[in-house]
């Protein structure tokens, strides 16, 4: 079958969920057997979201190759399980700047580069590209219709729909306000967001209403006969108690349906590979109180799915924890969220998270703070703001044998607050948090720590976390950073080892002597990463010695993944990110034993 493309735009303002709809697009699609995949085209100029602040744009997503992406590809990988690539976030810094490269190597022969073509032809071939080796390619497009940024990508859509005819699907997501002085519901910024894009000469083939209160089949006429869309094209998006019934409504009212029948496909691919395309006029769609007639077609990962929100409903019973971090946004760690929510479904709770701004956590206050909560995660970020709480956090944590799971920069706050409580070391710290004279935008100059023995005095500053030998070289801004997915190997007898060995993330290793169950000795795990600094090894026997185990090691580098300190119920830092790995249907098994743990504390 010849790929389908399905664009999907927004209009009216921003934050209506495009990343959600394209995500639950997806899903459905994946349901039925075809082979999917989602991909997000950003207006800013930004070569990626690496640099941006939190408060700017929500958490930086890292895809499994290491590419620093919109969080918007978190939905796409939470909804789907599809692993996402450099190719599914694209950029305008990134268009600009392989037209500029190529434009200084000669590549245009002296031609004049211009939006149109050059730009535009770009943004084309990225769209296609990933086509060849999918039934659908789903593109979601940042922003809103009118903004200036979000021109090239629209021209480019509007060339794609003649040149892909009827391979070519335009999804645009408007809103429906309540205005509650009249009590009245308005489709007026609807119809001129429809009018706005049909301006640039794309006309919508479905158009997806975000609403705050249900949208009867009058309201939706009047929008199909004002924007020329059928009226079975015309869905709404109500409010949800969770993002994960999204699929589920708009696979009730059709949207699916509407989107095979507007490419001519079938309800799911033969056993060949192809489509079925019906003999009959059109396929059909189902109205808002109905089940689409095309249900059929949905294959075991749909009932998985709605076995999921099932458990969901029934999970009535309340587990508490803090997430102690500096970002008081909700989209700063909204991988963790997520992937604690989840955990806390399969374990049939309902996870209630508390944001403590670390920034706001003293000795004096702590036990104020996280004296209530089941469970403690101390968040990662980058900077100096806001680590004496952390660690505060995490020394109550330890203290009073709180289930506490740090992730990154949180599992380096553990380790420094072990080596100033346990170790005796009062000035240790991250190389991070110490610039020291020499040290500069450019140039890293720290020195590499020796261990100081017992009862010894030391001048040297006690850099527990450090940078690499060969990272202090480096003078490009990310240069430094350890990013996308390493290997790890976690040691047999942890509480990690527990943990990943009842999940398919993990391979099994045994020893040179033999495959015998007796001779098992660890498991391989492969976890992304996002971080500049490391757990400095010259301190790493002192640690075991004194209780803080090293169970997670990168073999190639032989740098510590995983500390955990076995004597307490659950007191686990990682320094990769598995929030990135945790899904709808596969729940991370760290996630998943953190919640269980938090579980037993209440």
């Amino acid at each position: 079958m010849d790929t389908k493309y399905i664009f999907v735009t927004g209009g009216v303002v921003s934050s209506l969920g495009k990343g959600i709809i394209a995500a639950s697009i997806g899903k459905l699609l994946q349901a039925r057997g075809y082979k999917v995949t989602i991909q997000k085209f950003d207006p800013y100029i930004n070569i990626d979201p690496g640099t941006l602040n939190p408060y700017e744009h929500g958490e930086c997503y890292v895809t499994e190759d290491g590419f620093e992406t919109d969080l918007d590809l978190g939905h796409y990988e939470r909804f789907t399980g599809i692993h996402t690539t450099r190719n599914n976030s694209i950029t305008t810094g990134r268009i600009y700047k392989t037209v500029i490269d190529r434009e200084r190597r000669g590549d245009y022969l002296g031609k004049t580069i211009q939006v149109v073509p050059h730009i535009t032809d770009e943004i084309k071939r990225r769209m296609l590209r990933e086509g060849s080796s999918f039934d659908f390619v789903i593109t979601e497009v940042g922003g809103t219709i009118g903004d200036i940024e979000s021109a090239p990508f629209m021209e480019a859509i509007r060339q794609l729909r003649w040149q892909l005819g009827r391979n070519a699907v335009c999804v645009h997501l408007t809103y429906v306000p309540y205005l509650k002085a009249a009590d009245e519901l308005k489709t007026k910024p609807t119809q001129h967001s429809v009018k706005e894009l049909q301006s640039m000469g794309i006309q919508p083939d479905i158009l997806v209403l975000r609403t705050e209160r249900h949208l009867d089949d009058h309201l939706r006429m009047k929008v199909a006969s004002f924007c020329n869309v059928d009226l079975e094209c015309v869905v709404q998006s109500e409010d949800m108690p969770s993002i994960y019934e999204v699929p589920v409504s708009m696979q009730q009212q059709g949207l699916d349906a509407a989107i095979l029948r507007k490419v001519k496909a079938s309800p799911s691919p033969s056993k060949g590979g192809g489509v079925k395309i019906p003999n009959s006029a059109a396929i059909p769609i189902a109205t808002s109180n109905q089940t689409s007639p095309l249900s059929e077609g949905l294959g075991e990962a749909w009932t998985a799915w709605l076995s999921f929100l099932d458990k969901q409903r029934k999970a009535t019973r309340e587990v508490h924890v803090a997430l102690v971090g500096k970002y008081d946004l909700q989209d700063a760690y909204k991988s963790i969220r997520e992937s604690l929510n989840l955990a806390g479904i399969y374990n049939d709770v309902k996870t209630k998270i508390h944001f403590i701004n670390s920034e706001e956590v003293t000795g004096d206050n702590v036990a104020d703070k996280l004296g209530d909560m089941a469970g403690i995660l101390i968040c990662p970020g980058f900077g100096q703001r806001g680590i004496e709480g952390k660690i505060i956090a995490a020394q109550y944590g330890r203290t009073h044998d709180v289930p506490t799971f740090g992730i990154c920069l949180g599992m380096q706050m553990m380790v420094i607050e072990f080596a100033r409580n346990v170790l005796g070391y009062k000035d240790a710290n991250s190389a991070e948090m110490r610039p020291t004279p020499k040290q500069t935008l450019q140039q890293q100059t720290l020195p590499q720590p020796l261990p100081v023995m017992e009862g010894s005095s030391h001048q040297e500053p006690v850099n527990v976390i450090d940078l690499m030998e060969e990272q202090k070289s480096i003078t490009e801004m990310g240069g430094t950073m350890r990013l996308g997915a390493y290997d790890c190997k976690v040691l047999k007898g942890s509480k990690s080892f527990d943990a990943y060995s009842q999940s398919e993330l993990s391979t099994p290793l045994h020893n040179r002597e033999g495959l015998g169950e007796g001779l098992l000795e660890g498991l391989l795990i492969s976890e992304r990463h996002r971080h500049r600094y490391e757990f400095n090894n010259a301190y790493k026997e002192e640690y075991e010695k004194n209780g803080m185990r090293c169970v997670g090691i990168n073999p190639a580098a032989n740098l510590v993944e995983i500390v955990e300190i076995p004597e307490n119920r659950w007191y686990i830092g990682t320094q990769f990110h598995p929030e990135y790995s945790s899904t709808v249907l596969h729940p991370h098994p760290l996630f998943l034993s953190f919640i269980k743990a938090c579980i037993k504390n209440k």
